[in-house]
C-alpha cells in the first residue's frame, strides 16, 4: 500500500472539528433529554474523516447526482451525523438544538425527507448496507465514479440481513463501496461478546469475499490511509474495522454501555463540556 502524505495542519483541523461535533452531540442530547451519546462519540472521527477531508459532497447542492453517498446504518447515531452536516454547512449550527422536537428537521434517527445531506433513511438496524449495495450498482450501471460509505454498529452485526448483504456486495464486486464498523466492543444491553457476539468480525467479512483493513477509530491519519487503500483495492468490497471507544472524549462515559441511550443531565452536559475544551 502507498501512504499518503498528509500536512500536520489538516489533522490538527479535523482534530478540532471533532472536538466541535462532540460538543455538539452532548449539548444536542442534552437539550432534548433523549438521544444516543455513546456511540455517537464513538463514530464522530469517522464522520470527520469523511466529510471534511475524503467525500465529494457540496452542502449548496445536497442532491448533487456525483457526490459521494454514506449512508448511517447505525442511525441511532445521528446526532454525530447532525453535528458534522451542520458543520459542513448543510445547515445552521442552531438547528442542532432542535433535535428530536416537534417540527424539527432533525428526528431521533435520520430522515432522508426532512434533513440536508441526509441520504438515506435509518433507524431500523441491518437494513443500512443493503441500501449501499443499491447506491454502489446504481453508480457502475449509470457509470458514475461516485464511492459509497456506509456505518454500521458492531452490535448491529447480530442482524442477518448485514451478512446478506456483505455476501451480495462481494458477489456484484462492489469495489466502489467501503464500509466502517463501529467496534466500541458494547451494545445497549452490555458487551457484544454477552449479547450475541459477531466475533470475530474480521475473519467473518474476509470470509464473506471482502478486503478487510484494522484501524485506530480515532486515528485520523489512520483512518485516511485505511480510506486511501480502499479506493485502490479492486474487484471487491472494503470494510474497514474502527476500534474504538464507545463515549470516547468524555472520560465519565467512556466504555459505559449506559450511556448507550441516555442522554446527560444539565449538570453533566456542564462537566462533559469542560472535559472537550
Amino acid at each position: 500500500m502507498i501512504k499518503v502524505a498528509i500536512a500536520k495542519e489538516k489533522l490538527e483541523e479535523l482534530k478540532h472539528i471533532a472536538r466541535r461535533v462532540r460538543r455538539h452531540i452532548i449539548e444536542m442530547t442534552a437539550e432534548a433529554g433523549s438521544g444516543h451519546p455513546g456511540g455517537s462519540l464513538s463514530c464522530t472521527d469517522i464522520l470527520v474523516t469523511l466529510y471534511f477531508h475524503v467525500m465529494k459532497v457540496d452542502p449548496k447542492n445536497p442532491d448533487w447526482p456525483d457526490r459521494d453517498r454514506f449512508v448511517l446504518s447505525k442511525g441511532h447515531a445521528a446526532p454525530a451525523l447532525y453535528a458534522v452536516l451542520a458543520e459542513k454547512g448543510y445547515f445552521p449550527v442552531e438547528e442542532l438544538k432542535t433535535l428530536r422536537k416537534i417540527d424539527s428537521i432533525l428526528q431521533g434517527h435520520p430522515d432522508m425527507k426532512k434533513t440536508p445531506g441526509v441520504d438515506m433513511t435509518t433507524g431500523s438496524l441491518g437494513q443500512g448496507l443493503s441500501v449501499a449495495n443499491g447506491m454502489a450498482i446504481a453508480g457502475k450501471l449509470d457509470g458514475k465514479d461516485y464511492r459509497v460509505y456506509a456505518l454500521l454498529g458492531d452490535g448491529e452485526l447480530e442482524e442477518g440481513q448485514v451478512w446478506e448483504a456483505a455476501m451480495a456486495a462481494a458477489h456484484y464486486k462492489l469495489d466502489n463501496l467501503t464500509a466502517f464498523v463501529d467496534h466500541n466492543g458494547l451494545q445497549i444491553d452490555g458487551p457484544i461478546t454477552q449479547v450475541m457476539s459477531p466475533e470475530i468480525i474480521q475473519e467473518k467479512f474476509k470470509a464473506f469475499g471482502w478486503h478487510v483493513i484494522d484501524v485506530d477509530g480515532h486515528d485520523f491519519e489512520g483512518i485516511i490511509q485505511a480510506i486511501e487503500e480502499a479506493k485502490t483495492t479492486k474487484g471487491r468490497p472494503t470494510v474497514i474495522v474502527a476500534q474504538t471507544v464507545k463515549g470516547k472524549g468524555v472520560p465519565f462515559m467512556e466504555n459505559q454501555v449506559d450511556w448507550h441511550g441516555k442522554a446527560p443531565s444539565r449538570e453533566q452536559a456542564e462537566e462533559a463540556l469542560k472535559l472537550l475544551v
